[in-house]
This record gives structure tokens, C-alpha cells and sequence, in this order.
């Protein structure tokens, strides 16, 4: 694998990509399609994600097959169709309907610092995760998702919290994530080998 640059985003040719703010040290795997994203630094995509009209932050780990932000079709009429609202494809002279896609942008995902997305799990619009959270494979997202815990099934539920009571807290105020690359490498083998309140007490100012 070619090594990863602070400065350009290492998308594979058959990702598709558009109106996508990159951070540094950015991956972005085969055949996946992100659109009108913001992709903090470190993050990156596996292979056949789906990701659109979302806030990702740094050192996202999001696994294959993810779909974030997968929009609902409009239940309350008298077709789920999308020639409703996608009219221009399907008639001369018709045009899409505006207001049905900016409300579906208003529904933006927000997905927090080290998130850990597991394979084929799907976020759907409007939910917020908080740093740190792990979103079991193949869960369904309808709910925010609180920082620092385990969530899994369909509908995603608590499984447990990452760490006992506090540590989130800490971790929220050392910021690593946030470190200068070379510091990031300075704590890489603490980063390896030391339990997250171990890690606390070696790095809190």
C-alpha cells in the first residue's frame, strides 16, 4: 500500500468522489462513492462505503460496506417513488424537487472523533455519534449515539460503555486527536501497550 500523505488524500481510481473536504493522512478505498462530506484527519473508508451529507472526524474507522446518511423516501404520499421528487429524469419540462432535497440535507450526519464504524453497519440521517463510540457491524443507526459506548443490533441499542465512569471525560480533554503528527509518533508504543487510563495518567498535563 502506497504510504499515506498529509497532503493528498489517497483515493483508490474506483471511488467516486464529490464535494469532499479532506483532511490529512486521508483513505478512501475501492468502489466507494462519498459526496458532500467533510472527512476529518486520519480517517478513512473501506472498500463499497456509501457516504453522503456528513461531518466525519479525525481517525474515523469506518469498515466496508458502511452507508452513512441513508435517506428515507417520503412515506407520507401516495408513492415511495422517486419520480415524485427526482422529476426532472422522468418528464419533460419537470423539474426536481428543491425543498424535499434541502430537507434532507438538513438532516446532516455527525460522526465524532475515533469512531469505529464496523462492517456493513448504517447510519441513517440526522444521528449524531459522539467521540470514541463503536457502532457494531451490521447495526442500523435511528438514534444519536453517546460518546465512549458500544452500541450494536438492529435498532442499534447500548451494549456497554467503553470505559469505566470518567475516562471519556479525560479523553475529551487531552484532545490526542488533535496532537501534531510527530507527537503522534513520539506516544506511538504508549498508544500500543498502555490501557486508555494508564495512557491518561502518562499524558495529562
Amino acid at each position: 500500500m502506497p504510504k499515506l500523505s498529509e497532503h493528498t488524500p489517497l483515493i483508490h481510481p474506483t471511488a467516486q468522489v464529490e464535494k469532499v473536504t479532506f483532511g490529512r493522512y486521508v483513505e478512501i478505498e475501492e468502489r466507494s462513492r462519498v459526496s458532500e462530506t467533510e472527512l476529518g484527519d486520519y480517517s478513512y473508508v473501506m472498500q463499497d462505503c456509501a457516504i453522503w451529507c456528513a461531518t466525519i472526524g479525525k481517525f474515523a474507522n469506518i469498515a466496508s460496506t458502511v452507508r452513512i446518511n441513508a435517506t428515507n423516501h417520503p412515506t407520507e404520499r401516495a408513492t415511495l417513488h422517486h419520480f415524485t421528487y427526482r422529476a426532472g429524469d422522468y418528464f419533460d419540462g419537470a423539474d426536481d424537487e428543491a425543498d424535499f432535497f434541502a430537507k434532507r440535507r438538513s438532516l446532516r450526519v455527525t460522526i465524532g472523533h475515533d469512531v469505529w464504524i464496523g462492517h456493513g453497519a448504517t447510519v441513517l440521517p440526522g444521528v449524531s455519534v459522539g467521540n470514541g463510540a463503536v457502532i457494531g457491524a451490521g447495526a442500523v443507526v435511528s438514534r444519536d449515539v453517546a460518546p465512549y459506548t458500544i452500541v450494536g443490533g438492529v435498532p442499534a441499542k447500548l451494549i456497554r460503555d467503553r470505559f469505566e465512569h470518567g475516562v471519556g471525560a479525560r479523553m475529551d480533554r487531552l484532545a490526542w486527536w488533535d496532537w501534531p503528527h510527530h507527537r503522534l509518533f513520539e506516544a506511538l508504543n504508549d498508544f500500543r501497550s498502555l490501557p486508555a487510563a494508564d495512557f491518561l495518567d502518562r499524558y495529562e498535563a
